[in-house]
């Protein structure tokens, strides 16, 4: 279980609070206006950013002092963290072994998640060749081989149009059961948060709300929710 307890961060004359848990498996959207914190929020989750006050936990245990790379999680941002010199196998092979030296075997984990993502065969690429979609596919792939119990998205597919975003989710969807991985994701789009997350955080007036079920939320929208729906 991810917990957030009693956590408080801040920047400059920023400040944004939430005081609640993910279980594991579960899928979370995070809604809310521009500049609300949802970013920010995952940021302090990767360990880019330490808590003002309160404790960020994993398994009960405090995530304090553990470098992003060492934490229970995988991140996805909208560049989809892809090195562009680097070709899809050492894109993904990165998730496995930080300088590279990949075993044969690993080399076979690597192509089995391109297939499973639809891009075997393109091992050799650069994502300079590879479209908008199939470079999600791979950051995908990479989050399928690393197989973290927590997955964070900051809007990865916000470039994308409605077809090839929702089929994006329905990936996503597919990833998540295979790794069995709590979700957070970061949108700005109400669909997306129904198609793909069973509950919701409205981020908004400098609190992350506790997550409550995606339908009740927008059936019911508080008043935040509403003005930002417009």
């Amino acid at each position: 279980m991810l917990t957030l307890e009693a956590l408080v961060l801040q920047q400059d004359d920023f400040c944004l609070t939430a005081d609640w848990s993910v279980a594991a498996g579960e899928r979370v959207a995070l809604i809310g206006p521009s500049g609300a914190g949802k970013s920010t929020l995952l940021m302090a989750l990767a360990g880019f950013l330490a808590p003002a006050q309160g404790r960020i936990l994993w398994q009960g245990a405090d995530l304090a002092g553990v470098l992003p790379g060492d934490r229970p999680l995988t991140i996805l941002f909208q560049d989809q963290n892809l090195f562009p010199h680097l070709t899809l196998t050492q894109n993904l092979g990165l998730g496995l072994s930080p300088t590279l030296r990949l075993t044969q075997a690993q080399e076979v984990q690597i192509e089995t998640a391109l297939q499973r993502v639809g891009l075997g065969g393109m091992g050799g690429r650069k994502p300079g060749q590879l479209s908008g979609g199939q470079q999600g596919r791979a950051a995908l792939a990479r989050a399928l081989l690393r197989a973290r119990p927590v997955l964070l998205l900051d809007e990865p597919f916000a470039a994308l149009g409605p077809g090839l975003k929702a089929e994006m989710l329905d990936l996503l969807d597919e990833v998540a059961m295979a790794t069995g991985a709590a979700v957070l994701m970061v949108t700005h789009d109400p669909s997306d948060a129904k198609r793909f997350a069973d509950k919701a955080v409205l981020v908004a007036e400098g609190v992350a709300q506790a997550p409550v079920a995606t339908a009740e939320l927008f059936a019911n929208p508080p008043q935040a929710l509403k003005e930002y729906l417009g």
